[in-house]
């Protein structure tokens, strides 16, 4: 730490919190909070949500006995004060970096991570099946899942809550609602939370009702809790949490430390046969004025000025690829009023809010609802819309079964812009776009394209706008372009043709996706060696360009494929094809680039790929060791 501070410097795990007063939580909040801002303006990451967490946090580790009582928090970026109280805070600086902390809850980082997350709406799930295993076990350990209200957006948090609320098991559920998740949460189930913390005179009631059941004898405690629930549903018209089987308390301040330390005492030694539903209502970035007055709460930010709030700017010129692909859809949507935009929470970073902004009527956030959108996005193609649904490729994965069932099998054109496609740098595995490829490649008549640079980015959406018989999804990276200049909107690419970018012979290179530059590189370090490589950019990975990997298959001693992807995507596809059509069987040698069967922990993008064997360097060097090779399948370790 670079500050002094009265309490927290005497603080390494929960058990200290546990030494020092009530009255002194308070000052041990504001020091972890201080000591927040000033580790993430050093590392960048997740601000406004952990600061509006900081008194849960101590609150929490003050009252309950972690890591032996489970501590789970939902999507995990609100973790970082929990990490400075659970041994961490002499590494709180490492934050996604190398070989650093995680950004999210990560079981191997500690015993106080009982469960790793970086999607949301996980917590209560996670939380019941460790609450039923202690059941299981006779054990007497407390489970709180924390979790906020965007992520309440999701369907699992219903299944969740359904179940639990069925299995008569205690366990105790945190809403932390702060009316924000990256952005404004939608849907009705914001509107609800607002119409409970709009009746103002729940709260001076429930104190009421707190004074008077407190003053009862034992004998008499039954039937005033009864009284309590009857007048708490006459004021607040009923709860959705208490129809599901909670036992509801709230709406509480979130940053009052002795309501909190009160309600968690209380929840921890009531004897109540099942779960209980604690709203807090809290504000994120709470605590740091910038964070407090921005749009986004300081959700997401890079290394900042803590004294001004100004965070470090990219010093390129060159536009993101999430920017050109917004870019480029509004100008197809001025001429297209069929054109519609879905997102899942997520319009700023897909790009969608500029969208949005254009056409309003025609933007549909689905909250974190990535199944929903997927099937909202089939029932509008139904009707001749032409619907872009703009979801990362981890967030993707949570719609598979809708991907397959809803649109392939019907052959809707549903558009898929696929951003985040490959590593993502600081946020690690959780955030990796890294299978994608295979999952969508292995449907039947599926259009799969990834694009090399931004330039070709514009072409396949230019593309996918004329589809309108079966699916198609178009892949991007993270971050920014490469610097070339963009075509217009009139510029499109034949379905299934690849491009060659430079002819040599021997080898050929088969590149899908945003390694050509990579491969460009490594070209040139060849030629150095006297060795002149045919390049090609695959373009698609379904349809296959069959009749240009026949003809550098028959004209080439080796064709190696490449790819920001798991086995089973484009190598596996061109695999596949050379062996149906007896082309393995001749001379030709085979290999495919891929991204490791292993997950690759946060670094920098560059690193990451460098360990993932997808950097020029191992480029050259693969093609090297194909060329001095005289076996056809060769096993790479």
């Amino acid at each position: 730490m670079n500050k002094k501070y009265k309490y927290l410097d005497n603080i390494n795990f929960p058990v200290d919190v546990k030494k020092i007063s009530q009255s002194e939580l308070k000052i041990l909040a504001d020091e972890v909070r201080n000591e927040m801002i000033d580790a993430v303006s050093e590392t960048g990451g997740h601000l406004g949500a952990g600061l509006g967490v900081v008194e849960l946090t101590v609150a929490l580790h003050y009252i309950f006995n972690t890591p032996n009582d489970k501590l789970i928090w939902d999507v995990g970026h609100q973790t970082y004060p929990h990490k400075i109280l659970t041994g961490r805070k002499d590494r709180i600086r490492t934050l996604r970096k190398g070989k650093g902390l995680s950004g999210f809850t990560k079981r191997s980082e500690s015993e106080y991570d009982p469960f790793g997350a970086a999607h949301s709406s996980t917590s209560i799930s996670s939380a019941l099946g460790i609450a039923i295993a202690n059941k299981l076990s006779n054990k007497t350990d407390n489970v709180i899942a924390v979790i906020g209200d965007g992520a309440m957006s999701a369907g699992m948090a219903y299944e969740a809550m359904n179940n639990a609320g069925a299995s008569k098991t205690k366990m105790i559920v945190i809403l932390n609602d702060n009316d924000m998740s990256i952005s404004k949460p939608v849907g009705a189930m914001r509107s609800y939370l607002a119409k409970i913390l709009s009746t103002k005179i729940y709260f001076s009631l429930r104190d009421t009702i707190k004074l008077i059941i407190s003053s009862f004898s034992k004998r008499f405690s039954k039937k005033a809790g009864k009284a309590e629930d009857f007048l708490r549903s006459a004021v607040a018209g009923g709860t959705l949490f208490n129809s599901m089987g909670f036992y509801y308390i709230g709406p509480i301040d979130g940053h009052d430390m002795d309501a909190l330390i009160s309600v968690l005492k209380n929840a921890k030694e009531i004897n109540h046969d099942g779960p209980i539903m604690i709203h807090l209502k809290t504000e994120k970035g709470k605590g740091y004025k910038f964070a407090e007055k921005s749009e986004d709460k300081y959700h997401g930010v890079t290394k900042f000025n803590v004294n001004t709030g100004v965070q470090e700017k990219s010093k390129s010129n060159i536009p993101a690829y999430t920017k050109v692909f917004a870019n480029t859809l509004v100008k197809h949507a001025a001429k297209d009023s069929k054109i519609v935009g879905i997102t899942a929470a997520m319009p700023s970073g897909t790009g969608m809010d500029i969208f949005a902004e254009k056409f309003p009527s025609r933007m549909f956030d689905t909250g974190i609802a990535e199944q929903h959108a997927v099937t909202f996005a089939a029932g509008l193609a139904t009707e001749g819309y032409k619907p872009y649904a703009a979801i990362y490729s981890t967030f993707l994965q949570r719609a598979y079964d809708q991907v397959v069932h809803d649109v392939a099998i019907q052959s809707l054109p549903v558009r898929f812009a696929i951003d985040r496609a490959g590593l993502v740098g600081a946020d690690g595995p959780t955030h990796a776009g890294s299978f994608d490829i295979t999952y969508l490649s292995t449907l039947p008549n599926f259009i799969v394209m990834a694009a090399s640079d931004e330039a070709e980015l514009v072409r396949m959406i230019n593309t996918s706008v004329d589809i309108n018989d079966r699916p198609s999804a178009f892949r991007y990276p993270r971050g920014n372009g490469v610097g070339v200049n963009l075509p217009t909107i009139d510029e499109k690419i034949e379905i299934g043709k690849g491009r060659i970018i430079n002819e040599g012979k021997k080898v050929a290179l088969l590149n899908f996706g945003a390694r050509l530059n990579e491969c460009l590189v490594a070209k040139e370090n060849l030629l150095k060696k006297g060795i002149n490589i045919t390049i090609i950019d695959a373009r698609f990975s379904k349809p296959l360009d069959e009749n240009l990997i026949w003809q550098i298959a028959t004209d080439h001693e080796a064709v190696i494929t490449i790819e920001e992807g798991s086995a089973g995507g484009f190598g596996s596809h061109v695999a596949q094809f050379l062996t149906d059509k007896n082309l393995l069987d001749s001379n030709l040698k085979y290999r495919s680039m891929i991204l490791p069967d292993r997950f690759i922990d946060q670094d920098k993008p560059d690193l990451m790929y460098k360990y993932a064997g997808l950097d020029a360097n191992n480029i050259e060097i693969k093609i090297l060791d194909t060329l001095n090779s005289k076996v056809v399948i060769k096993k790479i370790n």
